[in-house]
């Protein structure tokens, strides 16, 4: 139980609604536990009239009609408090369960590049969705049968050993044996549950990665492949469910032959209680048998709620993992303050965890506020991860990254984000209109925004032609799109944010040289007060910067103006060559 005690925290929070539920369950059991001795009362009534002749025949009507109406109302009460009860408590759950998934999405979002370099999506969703949901019925219908069950032992225990202790004895005689048996076996649950998520976790796993490369797939002539290692794993999950529900088939069995067992006592031992005169009416017998049969279905629902608390903490355990990781790239303060746009790098070296590759090494350079810098170098020369420091998704190794006044990771995160514009080298773009993918940078944007940015970057004139244009659905990932309309897209997306720093990487890869120069030129007309960052590949895209830097196997090469740079000897000079002599030809 130790993997929910992470939840008492949410107890805590609705401990009212958790109290009023109780409140509400101890009277809905209260009344329906009544029944039993009114009914009782009832045969005794019949007994002393039918048999003893006791009463004549207008009291009898009388007693008897006074007993139904009382049975029909403390069910009518009960069954009242009952639906209460779950009202109160299984939408306590509810609530529980939307506060667990915003919380672990919360931690999705603070938690660095590298964990999502470790864990795959799959695994991910499932934990917010499966794991979740397991951990729900801990909080909801474990929680309200456990309470139900504990309440209905208090209550009915005494009233049947205040009624007949030695009767009493013989009929709860079988709960022991039940309780050692309960243990055992949730026990062997609780591993073959986590098992059994952790198979649920690879399928979803292999399921995701499928569908997201359906296209790749495909084009090799894998399918037949992909669905033969999709067959063997839906197996052997089904193995691994079979194996946790052969063992959780035993407790129901189980529980009717014990209950079974207490009814085959009352009516033995009652009887022989009854001929004896121990017991002094039937009625009592029929009391006892009704309080045994309120008994089985609480008894029977031990072995669920323990294999629903079994199973959510397998679950929560694997959610555990995730919420105890500490956020790499932490927040360090909460102000306010307006961020400048110059940006400074100082002996900065970078080395990546997971791969220990060494991106940068002691780089520094410093761009001004409003200068335009393009970065520009062969694959693997470290381009990417500069922008990647400077929007803090990592934290350099070694040296000082400043920006405006003050190192960086001083900065209000959330904050210096919203100051920075970024587009991606790969665009990722939502299952949504191409309005609302272009309003993610800026959600109160008026569709006169939404045009103007989309003019800027080179895009409208391709999205009118669609037939519900800006109101056009794009696919997953925005698969409707070209390679170089996503782009396009995406820069759109950075400029309607109209913030101070803009970073561009490699994201005019997919355009034609002369869609690159139109927008290059948008981009000139309309940052005359922003700090430009463009990582890029061609010269063609670098040559009006203020500044250009060429790095090479993560250090600097060379640093200077396009002019300055075509004169001197090097790689700038190599590569301009290269791609003038390409367009030439």
């Amino acid at each position: 139980m130790k993997e929910l005690k992470s939840l008492n925290k949410y107890f805590l929070t609705y401990k009212y609604r958790l109290l009023l539920g109780i409140i509400i369950t101890i009277i809905a059991r209260v009344f329906i536990v009544f029944a039993p001795r009114f009914t009782g009362n009832a045969i005794s009534t019949i007994e002393n009239y039918v048999l003893l002749h006791k009463t004549n025949l207008e009291d009898f009507k009388a007693e008897i009609s006074h007993y139904i109406f009382l049975i029909l109302g403390v069910a009518l009460v009960g069954a009242f408090f009952t639906f209460l009860m779950r009202q109160t408590l299984i939408v306590m759950s509810r609530l529980i369960e939307f506060d667990l998934k915003n919380d672990i999405f919360k931690q999705y979002e603070k938690l660095s590049q590298n964990f999502y370099k470790q864990n795959r999506t799959g695994d991910l969703m499932n934990r917010i969705s499966e794991d979740v949901g397991r951990v729900r019925m801990y909080f909801g219908p474990a929680l309200m049968y456990s309470i139900n069950t504990i309440t209905l032992f208090i209550i009915v225990i005494p009233l049947m050993v205040n009624t007949a202790p030695k009767l009493a004895l013989y009929t709860l005689m079988p709960l022991p044996f039940l309780s050692v048996a309960i243990y055992k076996l949730s026990k062997e649950i609780h591993v073959r549950s986590t098992i059994v998520q952790q198979y649920l976790s690879k399928l979803t796993v292999f399921t995701q990665e499928s569908f997201s490369g359906v296209s790749v797939i495909k084009a090799y002539g894998l399918t037949h492949n992909i669905s033969s290692k999709f067959t063997t794993l839906s197996f052997e999950s089904k193995d691994k469910n079979m194996d946790l529900v052969k063992v959780q088939a035993w407790f129901f069995p189980f529980m009717i032959l014990l209950i079974g067992l207490s009814n085959t006592l009352v009516i033995y031992v009652g009887g022989m209680q009854y001929v004896n005169g121990e017991i002094a009416s039937i009625g009592t017998l029929i009391e006892f048998i009704l309080y045994v049969n309120m008994l089985t279905w609480p008894v029977a629902t031990v072995g669920w709620v323990t294999s629903m608390v079994q199973q959510a903490e397998a679950s929560q355990k694997r959610i555990n993992e995730f919420l105890q990781v500490t956020p790499q790239i932490k927040n360090n303060n909460d102000n306010q303050y307006p961020i400048g746009n110059n940006i400074e790098f100082k002996n900065v070296s970078f080395t990546y965890e997971d791969t220990h590759i060494e991106a940068l090494k002691n780089i520094s350079f410093t761009i001004k506020a409003g200068e335009t810098v393009a970065i520009i170098g062969k694959t693997g020369s470290g381009k990417s991860t500069i922008l990647n420091l400077i929007t803090r998704l990592y934290d350099p190794t070694l040296g000082k990254i400043t920006v405006g006044k003050l190192p960086v990771k001083k900065h209000n995160l959330s904050l210096l984000r919203k100051q920075i514009g970024v587009v991606p080298q790969d665009p990722f773009l939502f299952s949504d209109t191409i309005s609302k993918n272009i309003k993610f940078g800026k959600k109160d944007a008026t569709q006169q925004e939404v045009m103007d940015a989309a003019k800027n970057a080179a895009v409208h004139d391709n999205i009118i032609q669609f037939k519900k244009q800006y109101d056009t659905v794009l696919g997953e990932r925005g698969i409707t799109l070209s390679g170089g309309q996503k782009q396009r897209v995406s820069i759109a997306r950075a400029l309607i944010k109209n913030p101070k720093i803009l970073l561009f990487d490699d994201c005019l890869s997919a355009v034609d040289t002369e869609t690159e120069e139109h927008i290059l030129n948008n981009l000139k007309a309309h940052t005359h007060h922003k700090t430009v960052v463009i990582v890029t590949h061609r010269v063609s895209a670098a040559k009006n910067a203020q500044k250009i830097i060429v790095l090479q196997n993560g250090s600097i090469l060379q640093i200077g103006t396009h002019e300055a740079l075509v004169n001197q000897e090097g790689y700038y000079k190599a590569l301009y060559k290269k791609q003038l002599t390409k367009k030439v030809s």
